[in-house]
């Protein structure tokens, strides 16, 4: 009887221990939004990674199914909301969308104050901290990675030689700290969303808009407007957000290799923007184009004067507007970690 009842404690155990690995080895699906599907982030870098990369990686333990925000019809501000909410588990987009919960999401990419992009992935790293610890607050979920659009810059339908001739102009925005650069120079800035940017400049809605190179140019901007400012007025960094509890459900093997992989990604990404910039003002300005059609728009390059201008701006309209907004203590964390990067000091006036 004895030996009856260890043979059947033994398989009972044996039977447990089967149906936990089982458990552990069970793929895990992750449902995600991307960028827009029009645009090298989400064609050469979101959609690949989670629709195939992943699942080579994990040996099929992570599966992953991705679409485009552009494809699901949603706006950025309501995608991190969807989020925590769980209906999806892993989100790309920009800290300007989310900005509206809490101006803390600005701090990482403030409208003129980073020139560079060795120094924007400087910046991004010095602000993860607190973006991470944001993120899980606010929606929670886990920041897993911080990568950069192209250079943010404005496309006119209209005469602009130079910063002085953005007074007086209705200039398409996305964020608030944008609109504060816009502002700062005397314009009068304008929300529109991405999509509806071409026919606001064909019917004089807006005069100017702020968007990427590269996006500028596969959106066929190029077809309405007529001059490239390329003044840098910001770097549309984004953001990659998984759903707490989505990660928490992870075994250990698969957190490992979500991270390993995440942080490959970055890295690709952050290499692929810094050529962007110089392919797509040539592209759309008419300079030698490999990727598509070249448009014709005059090239305007900012002088030593705009430069200093757009600085000035900075200093007093950008930084002191987004510490009034944030708060002293979240400008405080900004000067000992971005602010230490840069030389710079957001205080409020």
């Amino acid at each position: 009887m004895k030996n009856t009842f260890k043979t059947l404690l033994a398989g009972s155990v044996m039977a447990l221990s089967a149906g936990v690995a089982t458990a552990a080895d069970k793929p895990a699906t992750i449902k995600a939004v991307g960028t827009w599907g029009s645009l090298t982030n989400f064609q050469k870098h979101e959609g690949p990674f989670w629709n195939d990369k992943i699942a080579e990686a994990s040996g099929g333990t992570i599966i992953g199914d991705i679409k485009p925000q552009t494809e699901l019809g949603l706006k950025g501000f309501e995608i991190m909301r969807l989020v925590k909410n769980g209906v999806f588990d892993f989100a790309f987009g920009l800290p300007g969308y989310v900005a509206a919960e809490n101006a803390i999401f600005e701090g990482g990419d403030l409208s003129s104050v980073t020139q560079d992009i060795e120094t924007q992935r400087k910046v991004a790293d010095a602000y993860f901290p607190t973006l991470e610890k944001a993120f899980e607050e606010t929606y929670n979920a886990k920041l897993m990675m911080l990568y950069p659009f192209p250079s943010q810059t404005l496309w006119c339908n209209a005469e602009v030689n130079g910063l002085a001739d953005l007074k007086g102009k209705r200039i398409r925005v996305y964020s608030t700290t944008l609109g504060d650069f816009v502002e700062g120079a005397g314009g009068t800035s304008v929300t529109v969303p991405f999509a509806e940017v071409i026919p606001a400049l064909e019917k004089g809605v807006v005069d100017c808009g702020i968007t990427g190179t590269m996006s500028a140019y596969k959106a066929k901007w190029h077809q309405v407007a007529t001059h490239a400012y390329t003044l840098r007025v910001g770097w549309g960094l984004a953001f990659g957000a998984m759903n707490l509890d989505k990660w928490n459900k992870l075994s250990d093997a698969q957190k490992s290799v979500l991270e390993t992989e995440i942080k490959s990604l970055t890295d690709n990404m952050w290499n692929e923007t810094a050529t962007e910039d110089e392919v797509a003002i040539a592209c759309i300005t008419g300079g030698k184009c490999d990727i598509g059609e070249p448009g014709a728009m005059k090239l305007v390059e900012p002088t030593a004067e705009d430069l200093a201008a757009r600085d000035k701006i900075a200093n007093e309209v950008i930084l002191a507007r987004w510490a009034e907004r944030c708060g002293e203590d979240c400008a405080a964390n900004w000067n000992k970690t971005v602010g230490s990067i840069l030389n710079l000091e957001a205080k409020a006036k």
